[in-house]
């Protein structure tokens, strides 16, 4: 379905679309409402099945989604598809796991939930642990040694925090694979602090999380309606004001794309700078949705009318 060149995950690692999908959704009840009537698993089912059919064979989870429940759905969905996914956990750094030993523990907890003997890519889902980035590699290199992860990566590491991790990493001979921080046209960020040019220059890929904002850059939120549940607190009346003219412009982008969506432009706009964004998909549909971002790509100046129009939110 999609003619967008496929991209390699870190150097040497697994060739993938330039989009993945991330299932933070799947079976969370407290932030999405798994379970609750919105969504169940024949929803999920559908979703991973159009992800399969659009060629996007990228899937991100971690431990700590849905207490262990979004592992055990993924890897049910993973072992029945019979295809050759690319499937990423993380490991939680809880402050009882101060031995690079918990490491390869916690992942074999992992494994066992996702019923899978290996993983692709295994990631340290936040840079507050309690022993050193150095010690920290030294417990990631270890699963890579143990054959339980192809590759190692971080996520929400700061460039230096970054660097600290990939020299540790090259001292055991490996290359760190990933940053998954948050990256999308309302969060500059990895832009800003120089995150997005490290990676390029290191050979990391960076894997942007929440590229649609949490779902303001869909364009069906506006004041008149805003989000429901914890997302309300987040993103307010005059917050939801201020982003139009930007949904007005990607509506403008779009269209001169044969009628594209925000969601897609802001997925597009991702991809074009070099990132692979990972949106959630809770149904069919939202899963079709993402997968219309490949297969096209915006013009340079659109990609400049975009980056001005985000400036400052």
């Amino acid at each position: 379905m999609s003619n967008h060149s496929a991209v390699t995950l870190g150097s040497g690692g697994p060739s993938i679309q330039p989009l993945g999908v991330g299932t933070w959704s799947w079976g969370d009840s407290f932030f999405w409402g798994y379970g609750r009537g919105t969504y169940t698993d024949v929803d999920i089912q559908a979703a991973f099945d159009v992800c399969l059919d659009a060629g996007v064979a990228f899937f991100d989870t971690a431990e700590v989604y849905g207490l262990g429940r979004s592992e055990k759905i993924l890897g049910k969905l993973v072992r029945h598809s019979g295809k050759n996914l690319v499937v990423t956990t993380k490991f939680f750094p809880f402050p009882w796991r101060f031995t690079r030993g918990s490491v390869k523990r916690t992942l074999r907890y992992s494994l066992n939930r996702l019923g899978l003997a290996s993983i692709d890519l295994y990631q340290v889902h936040w840079p507050f642990h309690p022993i050193s980035i150095e010690m920290m590699m030294d417990g990631m290199a270890d699963v890579v040694d143990a054959g339980l992860a192809r590759a190692v990566g971080v996520s929400n590491y700061s460039p230096d925090q970054m660097r600290r991790a990939h020299a540790a990493l090259l001292k055991r001979g490996l290359r760190l694979a990933s940053n998954q921080v948050e990256y999308s046209l309302l969060n500059r960020g990895p832009e800003r602090s120089g995150l997005l040019r490290a990676c390029a220059e290191l050979g990391i890929t960076l894997i942007a999380y929440s590229p649609i904002g949490m779902g303001m850059l869909t364009g069906k939120y506006t004041p008149d309606n805003p989000p429901q549940g914890t997302r309300s607190a987040r993103f307010s009346r005059a917050y939801l004001a201020r982003i139009q003219p930007l949904i007005q412009t990607m509506r403008a982008i779009g269209e001169q794309h044969g009628g594209k969506t925000p969601s897609q432009v802001a997925l597009n706009w991702l991809i074009g700078k070099g990132a692979v964004p990972i949106p959630g998909a809770k149904n069919a549909r939202q899963a079709q949705e993402n997968a219309g971002a490949l297969g096209w790509a915006m013009t340079g100046d659109e990609m400049a009318e975009l980056d001005r129009a985000s400036e400052g939110l």
